[in-house]
């Protein structure tokens, strides 16, 4: 169904990529370190977490809550490489091609980001934007396109900086042609109005595994892995953290908290002394203070498999020697990780240049967006943090916001706004930190 100009548009580029992959000479991608961090979004139940057992043989829904209302709630994470049969020219995500059973060359691993697609789970999803290089929007051919959360979470993607996006049309076993052509028009002109409508649109059905294999040469032709700073002062973005000892445990046998997400910029090394920011809440003087953690590295994960450095480019965990009742439950998500003294600011008062939409988007009749307010509670991400904000001067040009919980960032970055509207917050625009 994409057309022929849509699926060569980035022809050189895809060259580029798949020559500096192939020339790994590597068939196998075990110890291989993921290139880039792909987000899987789109709106409830349309096929996420089902594509990613298709890609990467692994259930992201593993929260209890998450198996009994079939629904992501956490930010899945699963890696997954790209082969190419040449005797076939086919894609698959397996070692061996499906279809002459040949080995196949590897191309490139890549770390998959399932985010929530639920109305109310808003800032987990923007908390995996600021994560990924480039994002697959999911949307069912048996429903009507666009629907509230594929806007919400299209608009998302425009407004966190997300170029390059692929868009899949799933379940076209569910639809006859006539209702596949007609839902595939819809998208195209849901797309016409956004940054993405040359974006390609891949037909597949990923509960009957079928186009699988154009969904991933697809992959490998539009999503490039970008050029990467290994020599900047190391970041990594905290997207999720947890306690790995098992109840009963013996003093003995604890082993330190885990830090999982991925690196910004940089390289990290075994035996690193680290630093995190914001750190852990004190109350002093009937204030409340953040100071920063500092740790030392014990393992670091990637692909799998341990590891003795850890570049920018895909999702990876280090073990650290916290306190494991510090980091459990995602306690740490949206923190900063770097070399101490050399971590971005830290702001418990922020002021923005902002850019509001028009309209809310992820509700069923739009409304108009108004203007900011003084003493608005307002949802702000950046980096993969989250945070509230109360608007004490709602200046378009410099809208100042008291902090609940402080972020580090840096001058220039875009954070994204989100305001209340009925029970959940919307997102509503965005603003440059000044």
């Amino acid at each position: 169904m994409a057309k022929k100009k849509e699926t060569t548009a980035k022809e050189p580029k895809t060259k580029k990529a798949t020559k500096k992959s192939t020339e790994k000479s590597i068939n196998s991608s075990k110890g291989v370190q993921p290139e880039l961090n792909l987000a899987l979004v789109g709106h409830v139940d349309h096929g996420k977490t089902t594509l990613t057992e298709r890609f990467s043989g692994k259930w992201t829904d593993t929260h209890s809550e998450e198996l009994k209302k079939g629904i992501t709630i956490r930010l899945g994470y699963a890696d997954f490489s790209i082969y190419k049969c040449d005797k076939c020219d086919y894609y698959t995500a397996k070692e061996k091609c499906i279809k002459c059973n040949s080995e196949t060359t590897f191309l490139r691993k890549i770390s998959l980001v399932d985010a929530p697609g639920h109305e109310s789970l808003m800032a987990t999803m923007l908390s995996g934007a600021a994560i990924v290089d480039g994002a697959v929007l999911m949307v069912a051919a048996n429903e009507k396109c666009p629907q509230p959360q594929t806007k919400e979470h299209l608009m998302a993607l425009q407004i966190s900086g997300i170029k390059n996006v692929i868009v899949v049309q799933n379940k076209i076993d569910l639809v006859n042609s006539e209702e596949a052509m007609k839902n595939y028009q819809q998208i195209k002109d849901f797309l016409a109005g956004t940054d993405y409508k040359d974006a390609p649109i891949i037909p597949i059905s990923a509960r009957a595994n079928v186009n699988i294999d154009m969904l991933l040469k697809a992959v490998q032709e539009f999503i490039i892995t970008p050029e990467r700073d290994r020599d900047a002062n190391p970041i990594m973005l905290v997207a999720r953290s947890f306690d790995i000892n098992k109840p009963g445990i013996s003093p003995k046998g604890l082993v330190g908290g885990v830090l999982g997400g991925t690196v910004k910029q940089g390289t990290f090394k075994l035996n690193d002394e680290i630093e995190i920011v914001p750190g852990y809440m004190v109350e002093e003087k009937n204030k409340k203070v953040w100071k920063p953690l500092k740790t030392t590295i014990t393992k670091i994960f990637s692909g799998g498999v341990p590891v003795d450095e850890i570049h920018p480019g895909g999702s990876m965990a280090i073990g650290t020697t916290l306190d494991p009742t510090i980091v459990k439950s995602d306690s740490l998500t949206g923190s900063l990780v770097g070399i101490p003294g050399k971590l971005p600011k830290l702001y418990n008062q922020i002021s923005l240049s902002t850019s509001l939409l028009e309209r809310v988007v992820g509700i069923k009749d739009e409304i108009e967006v108004k203007p900011l307010a003084k003493n608005e509670v307002l949802m702000l991400n950046v980096n993969s943090a989250a945070t509230v904000g109360v608007v004490i001067d709602p200046s378009k040009k410099n809208t100042t916001c008291v902090l609940k919980k402080p972020i580090a960032a840096n001058l220039g970055d875009r954070i994204t706004i989100s305001r209340r509207v009925g029970d959940r917050f919307r997102l509503i625009g965005y603003g440059i930190l000044k």
